[in-house]
């Protein structure tokens, strides 16, 4: 692994920060930790508690950079410690292992501005309000209001500012809102006991350890809740003061509150790095855009891809007690693989017969985890510690020279053979895959749940496993209904594997429309392991489609779908890999 390591311009081991360079540089800027409400030099300590304890220099505020046209810093550097030439160094390292512990961004409320954050002073940020009332912050402690700097007296929290808004793609809850709110009631009320605190909010989630006890210690010490969201903020132009218009949904009446100050309780978003991070180590994403993990229950802190472990908020909105536990748990199943000498892997495993391949490098082009090596003129390489066996390549490859262990084409083809032996007019043909749809089937029979016995289901590993010949397989052995199901699109246990199904059932629907087949005699269903009721409700589905076909139709597919010969299915495939 390549790293690349920041040049500082300022060396650690003989810089003493003595402050020296800071008086004299002429430069101001926002302070990002300070949230903007101070400023900073060009070369500063990025926060207190920085290890090393020593400045650095900002080369994109500086104005030492080539040609020189400051240079202040370096004249008073009695260390001589600033290297204007300083450069980025690239470490390489080798290591058998990777936490990935990315952090996590805050939501930016702007594009939320019926609450007036960009158009009234005195409305701030949950974020914006840690570093007022912080004794290392821009006041020392001192929480004063950012108009006229005097301390005030009435202060409103809104909660869920951007969490649980679908309407911004932000459905999820952000976990740490609630306590974070009332833990900032709680040292207004420590230290300033005068002080009116409301908080406007839909539900109070405090689920942790001694949080409820927290909750009503708030509400003791004069903390009112009022469950409902405001609609409405208005400024005095004179007072600077805020006007809140709120519905009471607990007494079913409209509000107005007057405060002096706003405060937002924003919600936490994934880090903008994540999806540069997801590209390098081929992770997959949720629907909410953090990391997914390999399993909620058995694999909480494992990525699908292996040796990748999770800790923090790149996986899931957690407080700092979760995070903690989840990095340790990181730490050991890291620690254990190191350890472990040798690497156990699935016997499901693809390889490829150098003599049949084709060297087209299709096959790699739609693994999930980079664990086929290819380059043009040579035959792909299978990197069997790296493959998960999701079959995408097998059921890619034209020319047959892929073999997925336990999962071979000879024994997919021989199980539809099998099962629209006798009869098949009376059955609806399923492929499954072994981790949402096959799980999903399980569900809904020990759950005890009816559904049409008329279902068959042959399952693989993955959705894309499904090549197009096994579907073309079941239609000619006469299935009237035929169904590809999976992980939901966005939740594949094979990272990105289910969207090879998406385009290849595209292709599919395609080829039976020009041979006079009803293109929605194929079916496509995202059905989850939990999902047992929605299985069963797909199967009342494909069974009413499956009455509606007649003998005729599936005379007709048979004929229509006959295989080609041999030659000339070769120069198609050879054609389409040239193309």
């Amino acid at each position: 692994m390549k790293i690349r390591k920041k040049a500082r311009y300022v060396d650690p081991d003989l810089c003493n920060a003595c402050e020296e360079c800071v008086k004299v540089c002429p430069v101001v800027k926002p302070d990002e930790y300070q949230m903007g409400l101070s400023s900073r030099k060009a070369i500063y300590i990025p926060f207190p508690q920085a290890v090393p304890c020593s400045y650095i220099l900002n080369m994109d505020d500086c104005l030492g950079n080539n040609p020189i046209a400051c240079g202040k810093c370096a004249e008073v550097c009695d260390k001589q410690a600033i290297n204007y030439d300083d450069e980025d160094e690239i470490i390489t390292r080798e290591i058998g292992s990777i936490i990935v512990a990315i952090g996590l961004d805050v939501y930016d409320p702007t594009e939320m501005d019926e609450y007036g954050y960009t158009r009234f002073e005195n409305v701030i940020t949950s974020m914006e309000f840690e570093r007022l009332i912080c004794a290392g912050g821009p006041t020392a402690g001192h929480f004063v209001r950012p108009s006229d700097q005097q301390r005030p007296k009435r202060i409103g929290f809104i909660q869920c500012v951007g969490s649980r808004n679908p309407k911004i793609g932000r459905p999820y809850c952000s976990n740490i809102c609630c306590m974070n709110t009332i833990k900032d009631t709680l040292l207004l009320a420590d230290h300033y006991p005068d002080m009116e605190n409301v908080v406007f909010y839909q539900d109070i989630r405090s689920f942790g350890k001694s949080f409820e006890d927290m909750f009503q210690r708030s509400r003791e010490a004069g903390t009112r809740y009022i469950r409902g969201l405001p609609g409405d903020v208005r400024e005095d132009p004179n007072t600077r003061n805020l006007t809140v218009t709120v519905e009471n949904t607990t007494k079913g009446k409209l509000e107005h509150h007057e405060l002096d100050m706003l405060v937002l309780s924003v919600g936490v978003v994934p880090p903008k790095d994540l999806a540069k991070i997801s590209g390098m180590l081929t992770l997959s994403k949720t629907s909410d855009g953090f990391f997914m993990e390999s399993h909620p229950k058995l694999k909480p802190v494992d990525a699908p891809t292996r040796g990748v472990y999770f800790a923090g908020f790149c996986e899931s909105p957690k407080d700092i007690k979760d995070s903690v536990c989840q990095a340790g748990a990181a730490s050991s199943r890291s620690g254990a693989l190191l350890n472990a000498g040798q690497i156990q892997i699935e016997a499901i495993t693809s390889r490829i017969d150098e003599t049949a391949c084709k060297k087209c490098g299709l096959c790699a082009a739609v693994c999930p985890y980079g664990a086929i090596v290819w380059k043009k003129g040579e035959a792909a390489v299978v990197i069997e510690a790296a493959c998960a066996g999701c079959g995408a390549c097998g059921a890619t490859c034209l020319f047959g020279a892929i073999t997925m262990r336990h999962f071979t084409d000879d024994q997919l083809m021989a199980q539809v053979r099998a099962t629209l032996g006798e009869n098949p007019q009376d059955k609806v043909f399923c492929f499954a895959c072994n981790w949402c749809s096959y799980a999903g089937g399980d569900m809904a029979g020990i759950s005890r749940m009816k559904y049409p016995t008329t279902n068959r289901v042959v399952r693989t590993m993955c959705s894309a496993r499904v090549s197009e010949e096994m579907v073309l397989e079941a239609f000619r052995c006469g299935a009237p209904i035929v169904l590809v199901s999976g992980c939901h699109y966005a939740d594949c246990h094979y990272i990105n594997a289910n969207r090879q199904t998406v385009k290849r059932v595209q292709n599919l629907w395609n080829k039976l429309e020009k041979a006079g087949v009803r293109p929605e005699r194929l079916q496509l269903e995202w059905i989850s392991a939990a999902e047992g009721q929605k299985f069963a409700k797909v199967m009342y589905q494909l069974e009413e489609m499956r009455q509606a076909v007649t003998m005729e139709e599936i005379e007709h597919a048979r004929q229509a779908l006959k295989p080609k010969p041999k030659k000339a299915a070769k120069k198609k495939a050879e054609a389409a890999v040239a193309s």
